[in-house]
């Protein structure tokens, strides 16, 4: 009987930290630390937080009855590193430094390596990511933009993707690298990536306003009016910002990044409502049917997935319009946690080796 491996994955928000203990893939302890806007506050920048951040892990594994010394490996949430392929990656010194500094942003994230490889390092066990959002796998075609300044580039909820899309060519009885998917996640975020035979060919920067508009963002935009807003004098830079990531989407028509509410709306009869929803909807389904041309048409399954997946009017909307493409499975919820052990896992299991950073 093969050796069961004692995984602790960690995952830091902007308010919280989530961690999970795993015996492979059975969950054994799980817990989601919540951090006061005082508590986040004292710190200027988000690598200021580590001691903090790791010290309330410590002591919730402590009160949970989990010892570090008992692990066997530990994952953190992959944060804004430079582009790379998917996959498990060591946490190596160059990639700390990268997540220190903010290599290609700021974000909670970021702590999610830098914390797993102290823990890891301290008790001798190997510390991991997995598939983080700068996941870049896109074919050469599609990175041109339409002008030369500008590249179109990846970034997307890469973790859930490819964990669902493992998920259903292990249904089918096939790997990933055998398949072709197209994989809908849909959550505060839409992203939509064409997957060929494991790697996600072409996908939207699913932050800064490509792709469908979703509960906060407003996806892309008719650029002669964005421009024209840009210059208005109305406007700053930040305003902008926030107009498409955080005020955009249900938010702007609607006031609310809750689906359930806008459903509720619906319920009770508001017309306009149930207009914006179902041009969500309408536009995960074209960026569906823009994808299945990327795949040529040899698409095995299209999988919809996230919170918003949960929603059985929402998900027949996009099934009417795309089920003649390919047989559509739901997959609702994103479990990050599991997704992070698995990737560990993998690599512990020798069924991949871990990629190096840099390299």
């Amino acid at each position: 009987m093969s050796k069961v491996n004692r995984i602790l994955t960690i995952n830091p928000g902007s308010t919280s930290t989530k961690i999970a203990v795993f015996d492979d893939e059975s969950l054994v302890f799980e817990k989601t630390l919540r951090h006061s806007s005082e508590e986040i506050g004292k710190y200027d920048k988000i690598a200021d937080q580590f001691e903090f951040r790791k010290g309330v892990i410590e002591d919730a594994l402590a009160e949970g009855g989990v010892k570090a010394s008992e692990l066997d490996a530990v994952v953190g949430r992959g944060g804004l590193l430079k582009p790379i392929k998917g996959g498990t990656y060591s946490v190596n010194e160059e990639m700390v430094e990268d997540l220190k500094v903010g290599v290609s942003g700021e974000h909670a994230s970021n702590l999610g390596g830098i914390i797993a490889k102290q823990i890891g390092d301290e008790v001798g066990v190997p510390s991991f990511i997995v598939d983080p959002v700068v996941v870049d796998e896109l074919q050469d075609i599609a990175r041109i933009s339409g002008m030369a300044d500008i590249e179109r580039t990846s970034i997307f909820h890469a973790l859930n993707q490819k964990a669902i899309a493992r998920r259903y060519a292990k249904e089918i009885g096939k790997t990933y690298e055998e398949v072709n998917l197209i994989v809908a996640h849909m959550g505060g975020g839409i992203s939509v990536g064409a997957h060929e035979k494991g790697r996600v060919i072409d996908v939207a920067n699913a932050l800064d306003g490509e792709g469908p508009f979703s509960p906060e963002r407003s996806g892309g935009l008719p650029v002669g009016s964005l421009i024209k807003m840009c210059f208005s004098g109305e406007y700053s830079l930040d305003d902008m910002k926030k107009k498409i990531k955080g005020s955009a989407g249900l938010v702007s028509y609607l006031n609310t990044n809750d689906a359930r509410e806008v459903e509720e709306m619906i319920e009770a009869g508001n017309e306009k409502a149930k207009l914006v929803y179902d041009a969500m909807a309408y536009q995960v389904a074209k960026e569906i049917g823009a994808c299945a041309a990327v795949l040529k048409g040899n698409v095995d399954a299209i999988l919809l997935t996230g919170g918003i997946a949960y929603s059985k009017s929402f998900t027949k909307e996009i099934i009417d319009r795309v089920k003649f493409i390919s047989e559509v499975k739901v997959y609702p919820g994103e479990d990050e946690m599991i997704a992070l052990a698995q990737g560990g896992l993998r690599v512990l299991n020798k069924e991949e080796e871990a990629q190096v950073y840099g390299k």
